[in-house]
């Protein structure tokens, strides 16, 4: 099968989260999936096939499938509109409908999502624990603005928001430990931030769920993170913008728009560069 290779969220021609893409005339089957994915390496590969009037997508990782992806989602906008033209495309996940949008211009394609609904709570303290010490952070470190939050936008996330870029920048954590806890706890990352503005955030995303150590850009904790900061009344004014990746030398741009409905869909959307296939 042809695996399209396409960084989503990227900083013009560069940076980015690196997706595979397939788009079929059929899906194939579990273990092809999942082998792709392996074989492809990145942190997840999406599989699209036509179903009635718009497109079953499913998403996975290396070592396992996952409900939703938002930068696999937003690369395969992209590939879409390179292969149908400019529009918006239907799609079916395992557990929601939603919508990506991709418009061509010139060497990148400019793509956005419709995230499923969104939802937040507390986190619980000794889950907050756990994770803290995971990262090697205390309390301290924490904004207490933002508080540790269970967050889902299409999947689920723990929010960690700290009060310094600085120790943002140090983030570090063994993998096998993180996937255990993240496995265990039902999480598909664990998100860092910190709020430069009320407008303004970076981020960074442990993602050992799926075996990776960190995504550059994650658009399904994005939407997260947007519709939980909606839920806080964070002075947002209608969007965020967020910086991921530039600690892996990958630096992403992300931009999330907020209506202001409880619950409803969060707009993610950002530029796709193609990568070699």
């Amino acid at each position: 099968m042809q695996v399209l290779k396409l960084a989503a969220f990227s900083d013009g021609d560069t940076g980015g989260n690196p997706a595979g893409v397939v788009v079929a005339h059929e899906l194939p089957t579990d273990a092809e999936m999942q082998r792709t994915a392996a074989l492809v390496g990145f942190s997840e590969t999406a599989f699209a096939a036509p179903a009635g009037s718009g497109w079953r997508v499913r998403y996975f990782s290396p070592e396992n499938e996952v409900p939703f992806c938002g930068h696999a989602t937003v690369a395969l906008g992209a590939a879409l509109a390179q292969q149908q033209g400019d529009g918006v495309f239907a799609l079916t996940l395992n557990h929601a409908h939603i919508t990506v949008e991709g418009r061509r211009s010139g060497s990148l394609v400019a793509a956005a999502l419709q995230s499923p609904p969104t939802r937040s709570q507390p986190a619980p303290a000794a889950l907050v624990a756990e994770a803290l010490a995971l990262f090697g952070y205390s309390t301290h470190d924490l904004d207490p603005r933002i508080p540790p939050a269970l967050v889902h936008g299409g999947a689920d996330h723990l929010v960690l928001a700290l009060k310094t870029r600085s120790a943002l920048a140090t983030m570090h954590y063994n993998l096998a430990a993180g996937r255990s806890l993240m496995l265990r706890e039902g999480l598909v990352t664990i998100l860092l931030a910190f709020a430069e503005s009320a407008q303004r955030f970076h981020t960074r995303n442990a993602f050992a769920s799926g075996g990776v150590l960190e995504d550059p850009a994650t658009g399904a904790a994005t939407a997260a993170l947007a519709g939980y900061l909606r839920d806080l009344d964070w002075p947002h004014g209608g969007a965020i913008d967020v910086v991921q990746g530039e600690d892996m030398g990958m630096r992403s741009l992300l931009h999330a728009d907020i209506p202001a409905t409880p619950g409803s869909s969060i707009r993610v959307s950002g530029s796709v560069r193609n990568m070699a296939d």
